[in-house]
């Protein structure tokens, strides 16, 4: 979808491109005058009402979620997903350290400490980040708030709660600020809490039950010409539940600092960041839902710095010059098992000092040629080196898995494993002589214009080449045997995945068109968005073998290999706003509705690509009456057909959810009732993957699809003070 984005005006501003600025930095540039932009997707409000999961922000502007844990889904663009998608915290990128990617890097900030958030899908600049060839998400919690006062004192705090029925969900959220005219400091923090959620039959999910809280703390400092921010973060996930994996979440702990700095001069502005986030994860087993021994750690951290200067060329053009370095270390390795022959002596080396390094130079032009024509052209150039050290299998001896352990897994009981191809201690010696070193040099390009026909019509146009490296996972899994196997991937599709040491970058070349109508009096405005993207190399995965856990004839899956192929999608949107009604006693009513529809098939089979959301459409009416805010919404997604056969994806129905909301407003309160799926729907997530807590719990049903969320009665209250 194509909206407009205005960027709220901050401190140390002087007029620049508002479009680099409300893309990519926390704090953005800007004056009194804002820019109409392409492709940007942005809201820079938040009354800290919104708690738990950004997920709910996000999904408004276009945004799909792969289904994961409670804090974990995965975000997907034009039906691209996992790393495909960039996603900047705070200008920060952070890496999803785990092989089931438990840990993405919105699970590290919730909807309350969020204060603005831009979505670019499809065609991005260069400037709002590279390695990704699907967009970016960009949501940032640093905005420094200053006193008229030279005193540090009190200036403004919050707390915030909401309670969900469908999962005894309970969240709290909390903020607290001290500033003066040249110093804040700013505390946010978050609690969740929710048991496994209910489904349209009353029917519990199993293992979807989770805890997570965020605490964040930043101070800054400015004078009449420069700011430096720093913030401190820290996440606790003690236990976190993954229905659709085989293990789930035992422990998420990490910590992370940010340094920000700028300053502006003349005819310039100098913009620098520093990074560094650590996390130890840790996967194995911690509810009745889904039982077993097994334990899965890793250790990583990411550090980064980034150094943008921009300069004006003229009142209406720039040129930003920059240099980025990202550096990702991670160890994953699985803890032996004491008397077991299957998992053990040995702890099982799956990467070892694992690197992934980024060097990156761009440099991105802006002009806004005259009062119809804006265009913005950039080239990024970056050189990406992965290498690991060192494998072992959990003994030097074993071919065949000894069938008496299979319960220290809990997960895949009674596998057959008759073929040597599956011995780990072989894999792990062809994987040590082999090259475990590789550097890619990739180069990105971007052309945006945007016309305005009339003061009524847009047409904007796009058209990006992007690249990305394949992640660590893709490239190093090295276990054959089906238990180490479907430890990897971040699909939930109950498969098990091999790495592949020689896979390529993936390049995409993508055209987009949007053009944009709206009344002379603004009564209405309607947006339609058509996009093509060529993916050369697409990272997607060939059937190696079959096996079957449970020999029954639903409960088949497949191991796969990751590989390069060519794949196409494509897609439209469609978006209208129109005012349908305005009176004095029943105030302001607004219609909104959207139609989306995406396409995606590998080149060479013809076959759909895994996880496309089929055609959906929603429709709501608002209505907003002096302090009272009413909402109501139909969302209808239709049948699901086109599945990946390699992956066994699962066929879904069509489905309607209907939506109630409506939200009061004091000075400094408000509340907020809403009733989620009020028919209480059954339906099954087209994007939820498959259920292994139900299929352990029992087996008969197969690999079932997910199942979404049942009719909840949510109350929210915020209080600011």
């Amino acid at each position: 979808m194509v909206y407009k984005s205005k960027t709220q005006k901050t401190y140390l501003l002087s007029p620049v491109a508002l479009f680099i600025s409300c893309v990519l930095s926390p704090f953005a540039f800007a004056d009194d005058t804002s820019l109409e932009v392409i492709d940007v997707h942005g809201h820079a409000q938040n009354k800290h009402l919104a708690l738990g999961s950004s997920e709910s922000l996000l999904s408004d502007l276009g945004v799909d979620f792969s289904a994961a844990g409670g804090v974990s889904n995965l975000p997907i663009l034009n039906g691209l997903m996992g790393d495909r998608v960039k996603v900047l915290v705070d200008g920060a990128d952070v890496t999803a350290a785990c092989a089931n990617h438990m840990n993405p890097p919105l699970s590290y900030i919730s909807a309350n400490q969020i204060t603005s958030y831009n979505v670019v899908a499809g065609v991005s600049p260069v400037s709002a980040g590279g390695d990704n060839i699907a967009g970016v998400i960009s949501v940032n919690s640093i905005s420094p708030e200053y006193s008229n006062s030279n005193e540090l004192d009190w200036h403004s705090g919050y707390v915030s709660a909401k309670y969900s029925s469908v999962d005894n969900g309970r969240k709290l959220g909390v903020g607290a600020r001290l500033a003066s005219d040249t110093f804040s400091l700013n505390y946010q923090g978050s609690f969740s809490d929710a048991d496994s959620y209910e489904d349209g039959n009353g029917d519990v999910a199993l293992d979807t039950l989770y805890r997570a809280q965020n605490h964040s703390l930043t101070a800054a400092m400015r004078d009449d010409k420069q700011q430096l921010v720093i913030k401190l973060t820290h996440q606790k996930i003690p236990y976190q539940g993954f229905a659709n994996q085989y293990m789930d979440m035992t422990d998420n702990t990490s910590y992370g600092a940010i340094a920000q700095y700028k300053r502006s001069f003349d005819n310039s502005e100098l913009e620098g960041q520093v990074n560094w986030h650590s996390v130890k994860h840790e996967m194995g087993f911690f509810s009745e839902e889904k039982t077993g021994m097994m334990r899965m750690k890793t250790d990583a951290q990411d550090i980064s710095t980034q150094l943008k200067w921009r300069i004006a060329l003229n009142k209406s053009s720039s040129i930003l010059l920059a240099q980025e370095y990202y550096n990702y270390r991670i160890d994953d390795w699985w803890p032996g098992i004491e008397g077991s022959t299957m998992m053990g002596p040995n702890d099982y080396v799956n990467i070892n000092n694992g690197k992934r390094e980024r060097i990156a130079a761009f440099a991105e032009y802006e002009s806004q040629i005259n009062t119809k024509l804006w265009l913005n052209a950039g080239v990024r150039i970056e050189s990406i080196n992965t290498q690991v050290g060192e494998v072992q299998p959990y003994n030097d001896g074993m071919s065949m898995m000894d069938m008496d352990d299979m319960s220290d897994m809990g997960s895949m009981e009674s596998m057959t494993m008759s073929d040597t191809s599956t011995d780990n201690t072989v894999a792990a010696q062809n994987f040590n002589a082999g090259d475990r070193d590789k550097t890619d040099t990739i180069v990105d390009a971007n052309l945006l214009i945007n016309y305005q026909i009339t003061n009524y019509d847009e047409l904007q146009f796009g058209l990006a080449r992007k690249n990305r490296a394949p992640n660590l996972y893709e490239r190093y899994s090295w276990g054959v045997s089906n238990m180490a196997t479907t430890m990897i991937g971040w699909y939930g599709d109950g498969n098990g995945y091999i790495g592949n040491p020689d896979l390529g970058v993936e390049t995409a070349h993508t055209l987009s068109a949007t053009y944009i109508k709206q009344a002379k009096d603004d009564g209405w405005r309607l947006s339609t968005n058509v996009w093509y993207t060529d993916v050369n190399d697409y990272i997607d995965a060939d059937i190696v073998r079959s096996f079957n856990s449970y020999d029954l004839d639903n409960t088949a899956r497949n191991i796969l290999q990751f590989t390069n192929v060519d794949a196409i999608l494509y897609g439209a949107k469609i978006d209208l706003t129109a005012n349908i009604y305005e009176s004095k006693q029943l105030g302001n009513w607004q219609l909104h509705a959207n139609v989306t529809n995406t396409r995606g098939k590998r080149d060479d089979t013809n076959q759909p690509l895994y996880q496309i959301k089929p055609l959906q459409t929603q429709l709501g009416i608002s209505q907003q009456m002096g302090r009272f805010e009413n909402a109501l919404s139909w969302q209808w997604v239709d049948t699901k057909t086109r599945v990946d056969n390699n992956r066994f994806e699962n066929q879904t129905d069509s489905y309607s959810l209907v939506n109630l909301s409506s939200k009061a407003t004091w000075d400094s309160l408000t509340l907020s009732a809403e009733v989620s799926n009020v028919f209480d729907e059954y339906y099954q997530l087209p994007l939820g993957g498959v259920s292994i807590a139900a299929l352990k719990q029992d087996s008969s049903n197969g690999f079932e699809q997910l199942a979404g969320q049942g009719r909840s009665f949510n109350v929210s209250i915020s209080y600011a003070f």
